[in-house]
């Protein structure tokens, strides 16, 4: 077992009669990237705010790096760095002043913090642009500089709410770079999103948070062994006679069989060389048909089948 930089034990906020968070328990290893995930609503947005003393709650702890959390621990706020979602930096301040003044929080040495701002500005790519007011930056440059701001005092913890929202694949793509470097380099990080495939592409642990209680945790591939579907085919032809739905549908590892849009659809659950048992049964029909896929689920699948796919109003 390593070492512990976050653990969350029954934490419990109320807003008057609405329970925001209900008994969540969360623990963090050091060198993790641990995605935090859920619905609109779900209650990730109050349990950062917990997490960084930024709200009270009325029950449970909270301790980072093995010390209680509260509004005055400001030995491990300067342990941590913040990313969140809107985007915070001084429009009268130029790139550079903008990361200087907030390592400055945290890093009094001048030539020290001259040397941390450097290496922030190189690390996100913004060497053109030092002298540029946020106003004149693109959305993707934007969020560079906001991540340059949360992480140039080189912080040991950092939380990540939704930093690729609305900006270019090129700039996404630079950020999660940023994001993998940063914890090779040792940093523990807390990654917020609802881009699905960010997530099974950086995350090395994963919880699903819904109603402010914890419905599922685990690795992508354990949370992916959670539901029903394992894996999906589909065959594009004409529409079936009942004989070969039937036969499909009494195939091995089969619970359901359908057919839309042009495609047969065969859903499995577990079981090994589907594919095979399924493309002898057709040549045993004597139907035609075009090409045949095979899919296996993602983590969106996952989240939809956990969660519910109806829509959720915004946090």
């Amino acid at each position: 077992m390593g070492e512990t930089v976050v653990k969350i034990d029954n934490l419990v906020k109320n807003y008057k009669e609405l329970r925001a968070l209900d008994h969540l328990s969360l623990t963090i290893e050091k060198g993790e990237i641990f995605g935090l995930l859920g619905p609109n609503g779900s209650g990730k947005t109050t349990t950062i705010s917990c997490l960084l003393s930024l709200l009270a709650y009325n029950e449970g702890t909270i301790e980072l790096f093995g010390k209680p959390m509260t509004p005055t621990s400001y030995d491990i706020k300067a342990r941590i760095g913040v990313i969140l979602q809107n985007v915070a930096v001084f429009d009268e301040l130029n790139v550079y002043e903008n990361i200087d003044c907030f390592c400055g929080l945290y890093i009094k040495d001048k030539a020290t913090r001259r040397k941390y701002v450097d290496e922030a500005i190189e690390f996100v790519g913004l060497n053109d642009f030092t002298r540029f007011k946020p106003k004149k930056l693109s959305g993707g440059l934007l969020r560079r500089l906001n991540i340059a701001c949360g992480i140039a005092h080189k912080p040991e913890f950092i939380i990540l709410d939704e930093p690729t929202v609305a900006v270019d694949p090129q700039s996404r793509n630079k950020i999660l770079e940023g994001i993998e470097e940063l914890n090779r380099n040792g940093a523990t990080v807390i990654y917020t999103t609802h881009y699905m495939e960010e997530v099974e592409q950086i995350c090395t642990r994963i919880a699903i948070m819904d109603h402010g209680r914890k419905i599922a945790e685990g690795t992508s591939g354990e949370l992916k062994r959670l539901i029903k579907n394992t894996e999906t085919v589909s065959i594009e032809m004409d529409e079936p006679e009942g004989t070969l739905l039937n036969s499909m549908s009494s195939l091995a590892n089969v619970y359901e069989v359908k057919w839309e849009a042009g495609k047969l659809k065969i859903y499995l659950a577990g079981g090994e060389h589907n594919l095979l048992n399924i493309m002898d049964a057709l040549k045993t029909s004597g139907v035609s048909f075009g090409q045949v896929y095979s899919e296996l689920p993602t983590l969106n699948d996952v989240f939809l089948t956990i969660t519910g796919k109806e829509l959720r109003d915004k946090d």
